[in-house]
């Protein structure tokens, strides 16, 4: 597979935007206690399948795989897991961390 379908786009979009409108109504329940880990785990398992879907010729699903194991860096790194400063990596830096 190596497009989308509309159909299959249509339903992620459809997802996210629930969860999203989930999210939005919780309140904060912030624990971070073993995050650290917990994320770093998710970033491999996901580069994993990213790396077997590719494999398998599933460029579509690679990809995704790939785009769920950069969010979750990029997650970690706003969230303060991991203090990184390249800004090409991450979409938060040492440039824009908060001043105290």
């Amino acid at each position: 597979m190596d497009n989308v379908s509309e159909t299959r786009l249509k339903r992620y979009f459809k997802v996210t935007q629930e969860a999203l409108e989930k999210a939005k109504k919780t309140p904060e329940n912030l624990d971070i206690t073993g995050a650290r880990a917990r994320f770093l785990d998710m970033v491999e398992r996901y580069l994993s399948d990213a790396k077997h879907f590719n494999e398998n010729r599933k460029k579509v699903d690679a990809f995704a795989a790939i785009n769920y194991a950069h969010g979750w860096l990029d997650a970690g790194a706003v969230i303060g897991l991991w203090d990184v400063d390249d800004n090409a990596l991450f979409t938060r830096d040492a440039k824009t961390k908060k001043k105290t």
